[in-house]
C-alpha cells in the first residue's frame, strides 16, 4: 500500500481554534454551583411520527431541493458570547432528560456555535422536541447570553454518566463529536463527514441540525441524526456504549444524498492535534518531551496486511493517500502511554483515546487519506484522517456505509506481529567523524512476543524499501540491550533537491514477517532547514 501525495496550496479552515474550544469546554457538573432558580423539568413539545427510514426519507426530500443554511439570530448578541462567557454558563442537573439510565444535557448557543440543533426524545414510534428555555442555564447576571430571549435554541448535547459528574461523549459544532474513551480524556474529534478536505477548493461542513435521542432495548443509547449541507444530507443512526475502563463502542449506519458532485467525500473522518514527538523533536523548544492526541494512523488492509504510519507536521499541507479495497479497519492511535514522555498532568496527552473505524458492510475500493497540516501550537487540529471512496458522488446519487466506531486506549485489532513503538531522527553518518550535510540517521523500534526471545544471531533481518534515486545505507536490526524491543537503523541519502521520501520497512525471520509494516515518510527539505 503506497502513498500518494497531493500538496494543496491553502491551510484547511475546518481545523480551526472554534473545534479547540469545543473539546475544551468543561463539564458543567465539575464547574461550582450557582444558585439555582425552579425549573420543573425540561418541556416536550406535542408528539410527531418518527422512524430512521422517515428520517432518511426526509434526508432524500431535502438533497432534491436547494440548500438553506439554518439563520443566526442576534448575530451581534452572539459576538459577545465569547469563550470566557460561554464557559460561565452552566446547564442545570434538574433540567436534565434521562434516556433510560443516560442522562443528557444541552450546550448553550455563543460566538464559536452560533446556529441551533433541535433535540427530540423518541419513545416508540414518536418524537417529542425539547423545547429550549433559559431557565435550563445558570448564567452571571451580566451574562450577554441574558439577551437572547426564550427561543434561542441549542448548540448541541452531551450524553453524561450515571452520577453527572463528567460527559461520555458530546456532540457540538457542525458534524463533530467527541468521546472519551477508555481512560476518560478527550481528545481526537470524529465528525459525520468530510467533504473537499485539503483541496484548494474551500472544505464544506455540513451540519447535524436535528437529534433524535432514543434508548435501545438493551440499555444502548441510540442517536438519530439528520445532517444538512451545501452539497449533501445524511441521516445517521448511532447506537452507543460506554462500558467502564473499556471506553465507547459505536455502531453507525448512515445514508448520504447528494445535491451537487462532490470532489474528494471522507467516510468516517477523525480530526486530531500532532504537534511533536520523538520523531520530531527539533521542531520545538517547548519544555514538554512531546505534545500530541495522536501519533500514528494505523491500517488493517483487505488483503490483512498491518501498517503503521507515524505522523508528521510538516512545513506545508501534506495529503498522503493509502489505496485500498474493502479495508478491514483503519484509525488514529495514540501508542505511547508513558507519563514521562510528555510530563503533562494538566491535559494528561498519555491518557488520550485511541479510535478505530471498523467497516460493517463492505465499502469496495478507496482509498484511506491522511491530511497533515503545519503548526506551531497544541490549540490547533492538524491532522485529519478518512476513507475516500473512489467513485466520486455525483448529484441526486445516494450512498451508504455501516461501520463501528470504538473509542479505547488500544484498537481491538488481533496484531500477532509486533509493533513500532518509536521513530527517532538524526544526524546520518558515524559518531566521532565527519557528519554528511545531505544524510540523516533514522531509528525504528519494534515491540512484541514475536520478537521476544530472539538473539541477533538469530538472524532477523531488515527489509526496507525506498524510492529509486534514494539510497537507504546500511540498515541493520539488534536486540534493544536489557529489553525485548528491536531497533532498525539505517541512513537516508537521496539526490539533492528531494523534497520527500516515502519508506517502507519491517523486520523478518526466514523471510516471514516479524513486525507490522511501518511507513515512514520525510520532507528532508524541511529536516535539513530545522537541524
Amino acid at each position: 500500500m503506497e502513498p500518494t501525495l497531493s500538496l494543496p496550496p491553502i491551510r484547511l479552515t475546518a481545523l480551526s481554534l472554534l473545534t479547540a474550544l469545543a473539546m475544551a469546554l468543561p463539564a458543567a457538573a465539575d464547574q461550582p454551583a450557582a444558585t439555582p432558580a425552579a425549573v420543573a423539568g425540561p418541556m416536550l413539545s406535542a408528539p410527531t411520527e418518527f422512524s430512521f427510514d422517515l428520517l432518511a426519507a426526509r434526508a432524500a426530500a431535502l438533497a432534491r431541493q436547494p440548500h438553506v443554511p439554518a439563520p443566526v439570530a442576534q448575530p451581534e448578541v452572539l459576538e459577545k458570547i465569547d469563550y470566557d462567557a460561554h464557559w460561565r454558563i452552566r446547564f442545570r442537573p434538574e433540567a436534565t432528560v434521562m434516556l433510560g439510565d443516560t442522562p443528557a444535557q444541552f450546550f448553550h448557543l455563543g460566538t464559536y456555535f452560533r446556529q441551533p440543533v433541535k433535540v427530540f426524545v423518541v419513545e416508540g414510534a414518536s418524537a417529542r422536541e425539547v423545547v429550549y428555555s433559559p431557565s435550563y442555564f445558570d448564567m452571571p447576571t451580566d451574562s450577554p447570553a441574558r439577551a437572547l430571549g426564550a427561543n434561542a435554541g441549542f448548540a448541541g448535547f452531551r450524553l453524561m454518566r450515571p452520577d453527572m459528574k463528567s460527559d461520555w461523549i458530546s456532540f457540538l459544532g457542525a458534524a463533530y463529536f467527541r468521546s472519551d474513551g477508555a481512560l476518560r480524556q478527550f481528545g481526537l474529534s470524529a465528525r459525520g463527514a468530510a467533504l473537499n478536505t485539503g483541496l484548494s477548493i474551500p472544505e464544506e461542513f455540513p451540519r447535524f441540525t436535528e437529534f433524535y435521542l432514543e434508548t435501545a432495548p438493551d440499555g444502548r443509547t441510540i442517536v438519530n441524526a439528520l445532517l444538512d449541507g451545501p452539497s449533501m444530507t445524511g441521516a445517521y443512526r448511532m447506537v452507543m456504549r460506554d462500558e467502564t475502563g473499556k471506553g465507547q463502542v459505536m455502531d453507525i449506519s448512515s445514508r448520504l444524498f447528494f445535491r451537487a458532485p462532490v470532489e474528494r467525500l471522507g467516510i468516517a473522518p477523525l480530526t486530531s492535534m500532532f504537534w511533536y514527538s520523538e520523531s520530531n523533536r527539533f521542531q520545538s523548544s517547548d519544555w514538554r518531551p512531546e505534545v500530541h492526541d495522536t501519533d500514528g494512523l494505523m491500517i488493517h488492509t483487505g488483503a490483512g496486511e498491518h501498517i503503521w504510519r507515524p505522523l508528521n507536521n510538516p512545513d506545508r499541507v501534506v495529503t498522503s493517500s493509502y489505496f485500498d479495497r474493502d479495508i478491514k479497519g483503519f484509525g488514529l492511535v495514540q501508542r505511547d502511554r508513558d507519563f514521562n514522555n510528555y510530563l503533562d498532568d494538566g491535559v494528561f496527552y498519555d491518557k488520550r483515546p485511541a479510535v478505530w473505524i471498523e467497516p460493517t458492510s463492505a465499502w469496495g475500493p478507496g482509498a484511506v487519506q491522511l491530511v497533515e497540516i503545519p503548526t506551531e501550537d497544541e490549540i490547533f487540529d492538524n491532522i485529519v484522517t478518512f476513507w475516500n471512496p473512489e467513485k466520486r458522488p455525483q448529484a441526486g446519487e445516494e450512498m451508504r456505509f455501516d461501520y463501528r466506531l470504538h473509542w479505547s486506549d488500544v484498537p481491538p485489532v488481533d496484531l500477532e506481529l509486533a509493533r513500532t513503538v518509536a521513530t527517532r531522527v538524526g544526524n546520518g553518518g558515524v559518531p566521532g567523524q565527519p557528519r554528511p550535510k545531505d544524510v540523516i540517521k533514522v531509528v525504528v523500534d519494534f515491540e512484541g512476543k514475536p520478537l521476544e526471545g530472539l538473539a541477533t544471531q538469530d538472524g532477523v533481518k531488515p527489509e526496507v524499501s525506498a524510492p529509486a534515486g534514494v539510497e537507504v545505507v546500511n540498515p541493520f536490526a539488534v536486540r534493544v540491550v536489557g529489553t525485548d524491543q528491536w531497533r532498525l537503523t539505517f541512513d537516508l541519502k537521496a539526490p539533492a533537491g528531494t523534497d520527500t521520501v516515502d519508506l517502507r520497512a519491517y523486520l523478518a525471520l526466514n523471510g516471514a514477517p516479524l513486525t507490522e509494516t511501518w511507513l515512514g515518510q520525510f520532507h528532508l527539505g524541511q529536516i535539513n532547514r530545522l537541524r
